[in-house]
């Protein structure tokens, strides 16, 4: 590293603006949120998503509560065209959303936009290109009064184009890309050729964006500021933001944009997107949730939104991230565990939640308190999971051995007993029903339709159960059939599975992560055949579901 950063890496100045407001500004109401899962997050992605991917993330999208969502880039390529126009024909936009396109200014690329969006009820078309000077000098070689030509040309095309559709409902959105490394009177200048383009009066969303973080977030706080005080009188002109996460302050960067005056922010769930990634919308909703303020969007199962986002990015989720990691609401250290434990006792129903080191609490995700209020260190989990896979080769997912280390814990708080390999494996095998789930018979086919049907007879601690179904493979099926036998609703959440030795002797071991009713439950089934492992596996959490209602009330409540 070098002695005199400075030299190679200026500081970026700052605006100037002494009589900033924002500081004493409290945010008390939610923005209009954009979600670019489908367009920004997913070109970040190492494979980006094929179309039924891209249909689970809309729908996922769309259940949570966004009411604007970034479909794609469809003049990129035959994919990303062929998806705009699925969402269209085949009527898959609810009245209520409208989507959004994004477009770079060049002629050819508006054209195959406009047209991609033929009989949209509703479009915001977003066309982009840089101001700041390193691009306009050195990636693209043109002046200010070229990059305001480029801008009015671009914006005229999309309005003759557009204007041509009257069936749509039409929004420009014009980004100056890399806003935040521009001079200001520059970006103001492209963002009132833009207006001017499109038609003064006329609905437009200027989307003001940290395209690459370069300063504190006051910096930028400071630059929107003084972007919405020129257009403060201008009710047409909505003004949003997109921060980046270079700095790791893509958060901040939101949060302080919004006190400064925008109206609008747009990122991805979880903050996935290039580099370090794009601003987490989890993040800044729930951040404005645990304050006091409906975020109008509805994370009330987190667990299963997280499952849904790692399935469509194939792209974990830290077990540290904010709101929505795995370890989030778990507490390892002594201190920490009897301050909560106390907080608990403390705390009256109805009265504003005060529990220390949690700012928020997990029932509202769709949590429980079991990993909150458990005792356990981080060694005794982990030294779990070192014996039974050393000793017995189970390979656990991280979120099953939270759960099976709560079973042990209160085997340890209330017999005292050594931890040993064979205990463990005694207690996995009680816990997880390995010895009392026997599948007797199970017959699967699938038919012309590709519609599978199965039927199968198991027995469950001695009694036998019949399941029949039918669905899109053995696993659907199976659960189709076990809802109706067992009145229940479940859910497929997680799935691993691994081999259990070798050669002839090999067994499969399934794990599977269910939500059954209300609750969130793991089962593990064994057998030589992977299918019927994972139909034991099943089973085993369905029982477990229904057999420890009374008792989580019991522990929650202690």
């Amino acid at each position: 590293m070098l002695i005199r950063p400075a030299l190679k890496y200026p500081p970026f100045k700052p605006v100037g603006l002494t009589d900033r407001t924002w500081p004493d500004a409290i945010l008390a109401r939610a923005p209009v949120w954009l979600s670019t899962d489908l367009r920004d997050g997913n070109q970040a992605l190492i494979e980006p998503m094929d179309a039924q991917r891209k249909l689970r993330m809309f729908d996922l999208l769309v259940r949570i509560g966004f009411k604007q969502i970034e479909v794609g880039f469809p003049a990129a390529s035959q994919v990303e065209y062929d998806f705009v126009r699925k969402l269209i024909d085949e009527n898959r936009i609810p009245d209520d959303v409208t989507i959004q396109v994004m477009t770079p200014a060049r002629e050819e690329l508006i054209e195959r936009t406009i047209e991609a969006l033929r009989g949209a009820p509703r479009a915001i078309v977003h066309v982009y290109n840089a101001v700041a000077p390193v691009w306009r000098e050195v990636v693209f070689g043109m002046s200010v009064p070229e990059v305001m030509a480029l801008v009015q040309r671009s914006v005229q095309q999309v309005q003759r184009l557009t204007d041509a559709q009257p069936g749509t409902e039409w929004t420009l959105q014009y980004s100056p890309e890399t806003f935040s490394m521009a001079e200001l009177e520059v970006s103001l200048q492209a963002c009132e050729t833009a207006i001017a383009a499109w038609g003064v009066g006329r609905t437009i969303i200027l989307n003001l964006p940290t395209t690459v973080e370069n300063a504190t977030p006051n910096v930028f706080a400071d630059q929107i500021e003084w972007m919405v005080r020129r257009f403060k009188d201008r009710p047409e002109v909505v003004l949003s933001v997109h921060p980046h996460n270079d700095r790791g302050t893509g958060t901040a960067s939101a949060e302080l944009a919004l006190m400064a005056g925008a109206h609008r922010v747009e990122g991805c769930l979880f903050g996935n997107g290039e580099r370090t990634g794009n601003l987490d919308l989890v993040n800044v909703a729930l951040n404005l949730y645990v304050q006091g303020v409906s975020p109008g969007l509805d994370f009330s199962d987190i667990d299963a939104i997280r499952t849904e986002v790692e399935h469509c990015n194939q792209l974990p989720v830290h077990p540290r991230h904010p709101y929505a990691g795995d370890l989030v609401y778990t507490s390892f250290s002594g201190s920490h565990q009897d301050a909560i434990k106390k907080g608990f006792a403390a705390r009256q129903e109805g009265d504003a939640w005060r529990i220390p080191y949690l700012p928020l609490d997990p029932k509202d995700l769709g949590c429980n308190y079991e990993a909150v209020i458990r005792v356990n260190s981080q060694s005794g989990k982990g030294g779990i999971s070192y014996l039974l896979e050393s000793e017995y080769g189970l390979e656990l997912p991280r979120r099953l051995q939270i759960e099976f280390s709560q079973v042990v814990q209160r085997v340890m708080d209330t017999e005292g007993k050594e931890l040993t390999a064979p205990l463990l494996w005694t207690l996995f095998e009680r816990e997880y029903g390995l010895g009392s789930i026997e599948a007797l018979a199970q017959n699967i086919q699938t038919g012309e339709d590709k519609t599978t049907r199965i039927e199968a007879d198991f027995q469950v601690k001695g009694r036998r159960v019949a399941i029949a179904g039918e669905g899109d493979g053995p696993i659907d099926a199976f659960v189709q059939g076990l809802n109706t036998a067992m009145d229940c609703a479940i859910r497929v959440l997680d799935y691993h599975e691994h081999a259990l030795g070798s050669g002839a002797d090999a067994r499969a071991v399934a794990y599977f992560e269910l939500r059954v009713d209300d609750r969130t439950v793991f089962g593990v089934g064994m057998d030589a055949s992977i299918v019927t492992a994972s139909l034991k596996a099943i089973v085993s959490g369905v029982q477990r579901a229904k057999s420890v209602v009374a008792l989580e009330s019991a522990d929650c409540t202690e």
